[in-house]
């Protein structure tokens, strides 16, 4: 007898080694996006003669500069995946990020998995047995290949 719902198999799971170049990617992505934004503020002022916002702008403190670093990450990686469910890294390892039945997750689970990004260490979760990180453990979410998503769908919804 053939299964009610669809499940995610671990053959669909993207690898350690798309994962591992889904986090290099964003992470250079989100300096280009942290430094765009800066510089974009400091020519803007400086355009518009306001310069106390450019001279802030260049004197953050370390404390600042984390708390705008975290509040872009924050936006990236909540934006990317709410609305595309993945990020621009993920759209190149022609990954996608899904629930155990193959759908789209909601809100709820995107911002989970985004805040659970800030855990201490939690980019060695996937050093473990399974290509699974925190942030897709405890938001219970995988990262899966999209192509053999799909295909696994069709296989499933295709009557015997």
């Amino acid at each position: 007898m053939k299964n009610i719902t669809f499940t995610i198999t671990d053959d669909l799971l993207a690898t350690r080694g798309q994962r591992f170049l889904n986090f290099c990617i964003d992470l250079v992505f989100l300096y280009i996006i942290i430094l765009s934004i800066g510089t974009s503020i400091i020519l803007i002022a400086e355009a518009t003669s306001k310069f106390a916002v450019s001279t802030w702008v260049e004197t953050m403190s370390k404390g600042e500069i984390v708390l705008y670093s975290i509040l872009i990450m924050l936006l990236y990686y909540s934006l990317t995946e709410i609305y595309f469910s993945r990020t621009i890294a993920q759209l190149i390892t022609k990954t996608v990020v899904v629930k155990k039945d193959g759908t789209k997750p909601d809100i709820k689970t995107f911002v989970i998995r985004t805040l659970c990004r800030f855990i201490p260490f939690e980019p060695f979760s996937f050093l473990g047995a399974s290509p699974r990180g925190w942030h897709d453990t405890f938001s219970d979410t995988y990262v899966v290949k999209k192509k053999r998503l799909a295909k696994g769908i069709q296989l499933f919804n295709t009557p015997e």
